[in-house]
């Protein structure tokens, strides 16, 4: 084979192997198979509980705009120490429900990075999870929060969720306690 020739056949191998690895397109029928019936209709159970439990405790939940499995719910009535509770509940993949309670605390979340004492609210936040119902934590941002996991693998525990729901409340004598390494002021 002569040089133009190895060349115009190595022109169409470039050409015609990237065209065959290009994915076939997405049907609407293999769309729907990535749908998730039985998660969807966990949700629908957890959205039917929330709007029964969430007023309970003066919370009105609602579907999160960026993600379809997460409700959002803010506590702002009772606080001692909070401004209010983000509460958000999510819904996993692998069959949890996860509960996230973000305490606002003179106008922010409590950020690891903006606290007075970083390495005494680490403190009491490892302490916590020995002593709490719920456990405690920073997200990848920094911020402080309480948590609590359910799971649904073997139904969905209505009883369960409604002894988490009216135990939020109680997280705010957690930030109570905090206030020393959090600003400097006294805890009550």
């Amino acid at each position: 084979m002569n040089t133009a020739g190895a060349c115009g056949l190595a022109l169409a191998l470039c050409v015609c192997v990237p065209a065959a690895m290009t994915p076939a397109p997405v049907s609407a029928q293999s769309a729907a198979a990535a749908a998730d019936p039985e998660r969807d209709a966990m949700r629908e159970r957890l959205r039917a509980l929330l709007a029964v439990e969430g007023p309970k405790i003066g919370v009105e939940f609602r579907q999160s705009a960026k993600q379809p499995y997460n409700f959002v719910g803010l506590l702002s009535q009772g606080l001692n120490n909070s401004d209010s509770l983000e509460i958000v509940v999510s819904l996993t993949k692998s069959g949890t429900i996860g509960f996230r309670i973000y305490p606002h605390y003179k106008g922010g979340y409590i950020n690891m990075g903006r606290v007075r004492d970083s390495a005494e609210l680490a403190h009491r936040l490892l302490r916590y999870n020995d002593d709490n119902f719920f456990f405690w934590g920073i997200d990848d941002t920094g911020d402080t929060f309480a948590a609590y996991t359910v799971t649904v693998e073997s139904g969905f525990p209505d009883a369960a969720m409604d002894v988490v729901i009216r135990s939020i409340r109680a997280q705010d004598r957690f930030v109570g306690e905090m206030r020393p390494a959090i600003d400097g002021s006294t805890a009550p």
